[in-house]
């Protein structure tokens, strides 16, 4: 990933160093492990642990030549431990490095995505409370149907991420195994006893059945669940954008002093954050049919999914975390014009209300056909003719016998369960 969408602490965890790091740390607790099982002396153990080392530069020299870089690492680090080396990866295959780290990183990721995901919500909960009386009209099709209020808007956000952050909780569940099994996984040649114990040190589940690798079909999973948070992230975006637009503008991201919107016109203020949001997420979401494929491997494994894993996993997890503290930031600073959303409301002269007077005639005893088509007739003459409003044309028609119409277009009707679904959501305590 480019640093322009990257945060640091985000990007680390896929950085040589920090991949060697886990490597080294997996070999050593496997020696620990065979020394327990007395297949490695206590002196032998001590010699490994206090001289393993590893060198990124030499490694990567190594490597030019075998053309295998856990070769390439084990052969750096035993120039640094010396003769004792030969107990290190005793019986393991590179898988059971590579995997078991990957894992550790995939997890290390997951961790960092649940804290942008509360921060988007502790946002979206925030501004669903702080609007939750803002009455706005609601829209289905782009067209305006009948009123909500803001905060509804951000509850129903709220809700959605909360429904990520639990899928996310689940699936580093799925990927945080640990596969210490041999070449073909069935410790051929190692004591099931070494994954047990590198899987408890790590704080890992051992896989329970794997092949050279660990089943794919877990990380199918957590990219997967990434791509739905990506999802997520631009159905937000959308909508902030159609509300910033000039004809609606009914709430815009911020705009910060001596911030330009456009090089050829100086009036410009374009949601920008909104868009960037929506190319992310299509990255994020581009990794999961690379994912999917990765499931199906050769026999008890081949090395098709090893590319896609190196290129694929860092830019999903690193653009997602970026896309994430940049929404949360986005709802935090939204700026909201409630003169417009009032403007707004009142924009087709009360045919927001049309369900309301279909309602009251079907209730004064007219069959169901007969009021949709007196509300419609009356509706599309509001439509074609702006002169009359939808109320004083159906006032006018004699067919309507209702008593107190006016009471009819009222806002409020709509609002009456608005703390019902507020407590859902939030809970009595914060909901009022």
């Amino acid at each position: 990933m480019i640093p322009r969408y990257s945060r640091e602490v985000a990007a680390s965890i896929w950085k040589d160093d920090f991949k060697f790091s886990l490597w080294l740390e997996i070999e050593l607790l496997a020696c620990e492990a065979q020394a327990q099982l007395g297949n490695i002396s206590r002196a032998t153990l001590s010699t490994i642990l206090e001289k393993a080392a590893f060198s990124i530069e030499r490694i990567e020299s190594i490597e030019r030549e075998v053309k295998h870089d856990v070769i390439a690492f084990l052969t750096s680090v035993a120039e640094f431990v010396g003769p004792d080396a030969r107990y290190i990866h005793m019986g393991m295959t590179s898988s059971d490095v590579i995997d078991t780290a990957f894992s550790l990183q995939l997890r290390r990721a997951g961790i960092l995505l649940l804290e942008g995901l509360d921060k988007v919500i502790e946002a979206l909960k925030e501004r669903a409370l702080e609007h939750k009386n803002t009455i706005c009209v609601a829209r289905t099709h782009g067209i305006h149907a009948e009123p909500i209020t803001l905060g509804l808007k951000f509850a129903r956000f709220y809700q959605e991420f909360k429904r990520n952050r639990l899928r996310l909780s689940q699936a580093i569940k799925e990927v945080s195994v640990c596969k210490i099994s041999g070449a073909v996984g069935q410790f051929g040649n190692i004591d099931p006893f070494v994954q047990e114990y590198v899987a408890e040190k790590l704080d890992l589940e051992p896989e329970s059945l794997a092949t050279q690798v660990i089943p794919r079909d877990r990380h199918a999973v957590f990219f997967g669940t990434l791509a739905l948070i990506a999802s997520s992230v631009e159905n937000i975006a959308t909508e902030i954008r159609h509300l910033q637009r000039s004809e609606v503008l009914e709430c815009s991201e911020y705009f910060s002093p001596g911030q330009k919107g456009s090089s050829a016109m100086p009036h410009k203020k374009n949601p920008i954050l909104s868009e960037n949001l929506t190319g992310l997420a299509r990255i994020v979401r581009s990794t999961v049919i690379p994912f999917l494929e990765n499931v199906t491997l050769w026999h008890e494994r081949d090395i098709s999914h090893s590319s896609v894993e190196r290129v694929c996993a860092p830019t999903a997890c690193i653009t997602l975390d970026f896309a994430l503290e940049r929404l949360s930031t986005v709802i935090r600073e939204l700026v909201i014009f409630e003169k417009n959303i009032e403007k707004n409301l009142e924009l087709l002269g009360g045919l927001i209300f049309s369900q309301k007077i279909l309602l009251a005639l079907i209730e004064s005893g007219k069959t169901r056909e007969e009021a949709y088509r007196i509300v419609q007739e009356n509706a599309m003459r509001s439509w074609t003719d702006t002169s009359t409003s939808f109320m004083e044309n159906i006032k006018m028609d004699k067919r309507v016998t209702l008593q107190e119409v006016d009471k009819l277009f009222c806002y409020e009707n709509y609002l009456r369960h608005l703390d019902h679904m507020f407590e859902r959501v939030f809970g009595a305590s914060e909901a009022n």
